[in-house]
C-alpha cells in the first residue's frame, strides 16, 4: 500500500515537473533548459514577497507565477530569437540561461533551512494504514486540477488552438495567420508558468536550494524522453514509470539510488526506441 500511495504522488510531482517543459517543446519545438533554474527561482521569489515584503501566501505565490511565466516570455523575445531555428543554440542558450540563473542564486547565498515554503496544509490522515500529510494530498489534488484545466485551455480558447494548430503543422498554421514567434514567446510563458505552478506545491515539502534545480530538468527530460517529447500521455506515462520505479529503488535498495533511475531510463529508451513511448516520429524516419 505504502509502494502503491507515494509511488502515485512521485508520479504527480514528476508530472508537475515534466508538464512545462512538454508544453513548450510540444508546441514549438523549444528544449527549454533553463526549465529547473526558472522552477527554483520561483520558490525564492515567494519566499521574498512572503519574508521580506510581507505580502501575504496566496498574492506571493500568485506574484511569482506571473513573474516567472513574463520571465519566460521574455528569455524568448531577448535571447532565443536570435539563435531560432538553430537547435543546437536554442539548448546552449536556455542552458546558459538556467546556469546563469542558479549561480546568482547561490552567490546571494540563497541556501540554508531557513529559506523554506511553509505548507499550505498542515496535519495529515491514514490512508490503507498508510500516513500521509495533506500537502502531499494537495499535489494530488493540483495536478488533477491542471491536467483538467490545461486540456480545457487548449481545445476551448482561442489561443489554445492556435498553440494546437503550431504543434500540428507549422507551415499551414504560418498559412492561416498564427504567427510562429508570438507562439513560440506564449508556449515559453506558459511553460514557465507551469513551472512555477509545480514549485509553489512542491518546495513547500522540504529546504529550498539551487541544486534542486538541476534535479527538477533532469526529471522533466527524463519523463518527456521516455514518454515522447510531444505527447502529453506520453508524459504522464513517463511519469508514473519513473515515479514507481524511484520508489521501489527506494524501498529495496535505498533513497541514495533513486537519482539513478531517470538516468538509467533516458539511456534504455534513447537505446531501443528513440522517439519515446508515445513518440510520433518513426525511428527509420529520424535516421535518415
Amino acid at each position: 500500500m505504502s509502494l502503491l500511495i507515494y509511488g502515485t504522488i512521485t508520479s504527480i510531482i514528476l508530472a508537475l515537473y515534466a508538464a512545462g517543459f512538454s508544453l513548450a517543446y510540444g508546441i514549438s519545438g523549444l528544449a527549454n533548459f533553463a526549465h529547473g533554474a526558472l522552477y527554483i527561482l520561483t520558490g525564492y521569489s515567494v519566499w521574498t514577497f512572503l519574508n521580506q515584503i510581507g505580502l501575504p501566501y496566496f498574492l506571493s505565490a500568485l506574484l511569482s507565477v506571473i513573474i516567472i511565466g513574463f520571465l519566460g516570455f521574455a528569455l524568448y523575445w531577448g535571447l532565443l530569437l536570435r539563435v531560432r531555428g538553430v537547435p543546437l543554440a536554442e539548448l546552449i542558450v536556455t542552458f546558459a540561461a538556467g546556469i546563469a540563473i542558479l549561480e546568482l542564486l547561490m552567490w546571494k547565498g540563497f541556501y540554508g533551512i531557513q529559506y523554506s515554503l511553509p505548507l499550505f496544509v498542515r496535519g495529515g490522515v491514514k490512508l490503507g494504514g498508510v500516513a500521509v500529510d495533506y500537502q502531499r494530498l494537495f499535489v494530488i489534488g493540483t495536478g488533477i486540477v491542471l491536467v483538467v484545466l490545461l486540456y480545457l485551455f487548449v481545445h476551448h480558447t482561442k489561443i489554445g488552438l492556435a498553440f494546437r494548430g503550431m504543434a500540428q503543422n507549422e507551415r499551414t498554421a504560418l498559412s492561416v495567420g498564427i504567427e510562429s514567434d508570438w507562439i513560440g514567446s506564449l508556449s515559453l510563458a506558459a511553460g514557465s508558468a507551469l513551472a512555477a505552478v509545480a514549485a509553489v506545491v512542491v518546495l513547500p515539502l522540504g529546504v529550498m536550494e539551487s541544486a534542486i534545480g538541476y534535479e527538477v530538468l533532469i526529471y522533466a527530460l527524463a519523463v518527456a524522453i521516455i514518454g515522447g517529447l510531444e505527447s502529453t500521455p506520453g508524459m504522464i506515462l513517463g511519469s508514473f514509470i519513473i515515479g514507481f520505479g524511484q520508489v521501489a529503488t527506494a524501498k529495496y535498495l535505498g533513497p541514495k539510488w533513486m537519482i539513478i533511475v531517470p538516468l538509467v531510463a533516458i539511456i534504455l529508451v534513447l537505446a531501443v526506441r528513440p522517439s519515446g513511448l508515445f513518440g510520433q516520429f518513426k525511428e527509420l524516419e529520424e535516421r535518415i
